[in-house]
């Protein structure tokens, strides 16, 4: 779970900020470590900044706090020291208007706890700095974004090739900077691309690939099955790594290797190899059980770290055992975004592409770029039925392709697609939508994949009530009993009738609608609508004057609104 006091926006260097000439800080005192980063920008000038600080922080002062006897005792140690335990990971010190020079003692005491203390001169203003930290955060946002939406694209590119499993591997290696593999259910590697890692790297992420493999309760629990195990077997035959007797599991390292689900047996380092490797591949007969196999959950990703790679394996396809696992010289929230893609293409084309559901999408895919019209498309698909889900972010400003794919992650389901300022998912209808923070939600009812363009208008007018009612989550409601009590061709002859006068004018349509939804509230309908409150009002009066009817009639606007559903 993402720490919350850190923001959801990429570290600056301090490097970085020290190349702006605008500024003209100068590092003088501590580390010059090319990998320290800040997070934003502070001002203090208590003595004791430490109950203030969230940690990351450069801290700026102008020394208003120092006593006039500071140099003699250990008034500075303590000051660094707070600032150090606090987590700040840099100290600026302006020269005007309380001192002319940096104090020799607090130059000496960020050289002794290694706390980076930058020079700021008298022309450079504290919000000038803090302002230049926050550019530089949103142009590293800028270029994670670019980063993942190219990455995407080139994805998805290489997953319609004639060597698709290849071709995701490749681009997903070159976009993370390392190596990608493709492991089979037996722990096995099948498939891979990039810079191969080390021998003690390969050997541990083959471990970690056993962490999200879903394991059975008769190979998870049965103590014989991890015994004497001397090695692993690499692609090719070969041995790779120390044996595992002399290797520390992911966990015992003190990294981040996922936890499993509740209710499963968190396993030790010998039962995690024995989850990834089947008995057979390490030369021992299985051990037999009379317990039926029972399905254990298993987290869908985990991490480490091992001789300074990066490791990381994704479950893909559970039920037929695929992992996807991940050696890169970093670990960003970029470079998880792109490694959970191409999980999602490897999902399809190694899991459903076994069963007759993968077969039917690929065909029906074939036949929709072949021309076929989708109503004759739409059978392939099944007739399972779906809901369509509308969202808008809460925030201004259009929702970007990191948080549409987070969304969709959320709702469980990977069929996300981000048109403008709505991000449209597919969820299966046994799969019930919860309302997300942060967003905005309108769902349809169960449809069929025929009934899914229906489906997706439906979808956006619940969205719609939704914004307009200041709601979270809106479900599109069932139809009413009346239009059960009449034949479906009838009702809708009787709504082309009474709607004639407006068919021509579809805002018209929409607008009576909202409006009608809404019971005759101006400044909702107008939410809905994106428009001016007087734009309503002049559209109803229109409505009102082509159908020739008082639209204040409750048994009108009833008859209306049986209209408007069909």
């Amino acid at each position: 779970m993402p720490d919350p006091s850190v923001p959801p926006t990429p570290a600056v260097p301090l490097s970085a900020l020290l190349a702006r000439e605008d500024l003209a800080l100068r590092q003088i005192a501590g580390p010059t470590d090319p990998d320290v980063v800040i997070h934003w920008a502070h001002t203090s000038e208590m003595a004791d900044p430490y109950p203030y600080l969230l940690g990351g922080e450069l801290l700026l002062t102008a020394g208003v706090h120092i006593p006039e006897a500071a140099g003699s005792g250990t008034y500075f140690d303590d000051y660094v020291s707070r600032i150090v335990e606090a987590g700040g990971t840099a100290l600026g010190f302006g020269l005007a208007p309380v001192h002319d020079t940096v104090p020799r003692a607090l130059v000496a005491a960020c050289e002794s706890f290694g706390l980076p203390l930058l020079e700021v001169p008298p022309r450079t203003t504290f919000s000038g700095v803090a302002r230049a930290v926050w550019q530089l955060m949103a142009q590293a946002r800028l270029a994670e974004l670019r980063r993942v939406t190219e990455a995407q694209q080139s994805l998805a590119a290489a997953a319609s090739r004639p060597d698709p499993v290849p071709s995701v591997l490749r681009q997903l290696a070159q976009r993370v900077g390392g190596w990608a593999g493709l492991y089979g259910p037996e722990g096995t590697l099948i498939a891979a691309a990039g810079r191969e890692p080390g021998a003690e790297a390969q050997a541990a992420l083959a471990d970690l690939t056993g962490v999200v493999r879903p394991r059975t309760d008769a190979t998870a629990s049965t103590p014989d099955s991890t015994a004497a195990v001397d090695g692993r077997t690499a692609a090719g035959g070969g041995r790779a790594g120390a044996a595992p007797a002399d290797r520390e599991a992911p966990r015992e390292r003190g990294q981040a290797a996922s936890a499993p689900a509740s209710g499963a047996a968190a396993p030790a380092a010998p039962g995690i190899r024995a989850a990834g490797v089947a008995p057979r591949e390490r030369g021992q007969a299985a051990p037999t059980s009379t317990a039926p196999a029972r399905s254990t959950a298993a987290p869908a990703s985990a991490t480490d770290t091992v001789a300074g790679a990066h490791l990381a394996a994704y479950a893909l396809a559970p039920s037929h055992g695929f992992v996807l696992g991940v050696a890169a010289p970093r670990r960003d929230p970029a470079d998880h975004t792109i490694a959970s893609v191409a999980a999602v293409l490897l999902s399809l084309l190694t899991g459903e592409q076994q069963s007759g559901t993968g077969a039917a999408r690929t065909s029906a895919l074939v036949r929709l770029l072949l021309g076929a019209a989708p109503e004759a498309v739409a059978p392939l698909l099944g007739t399972a039925p779906w809901l369509v889900v509308h969202a808008r972010p809460d925030s201004s400003g259009a929702p970007d392709p990191v948080a549409a794919s987070a969304l969709g992650a959320a709702l469980g389901s990977p069929l996300v697609d981000l048109a403008g300022d709505v991000v449209r998912v597919l969820v299966p209808a046994d799969r019930e939508p919860a309302a997300q923070p942060g967003w905005t939600l309108g769902v349809s009812d169960p449809a069929t994949p025929a009934e899914g363009p229906a489906a997706d208008t439906r979808a956006a007018r619940a969205l719609a009530r939704a914004r307009a009612t200041r709601t979270p989550l809106v479900r599109h409601g069932a139809r009413p009993g009346l239009a059960d009590l009449v034949p479906h061709d009838e009702a809708a002859s009787h709504a082309r009738a009474l709607l004639g006068p407006l068919a021509h004018t579809p805002a018209l349509v929409d607008t009576l609608r909202a409006w009608l939804s809404l019971h005759g509230s101006w400044d909702r309908t107008a939410v809905a609508l994106a428009v001016h409150r007087n734009t309503v009002r002049q559209r109803i009066a229109r409505c009102a004057a082509l159908l020739g009817t008082d639209l204040d009639d409750p048994d009108v606007r009833m008859e209306l609104w049986f209209a408007l559903r069909q």
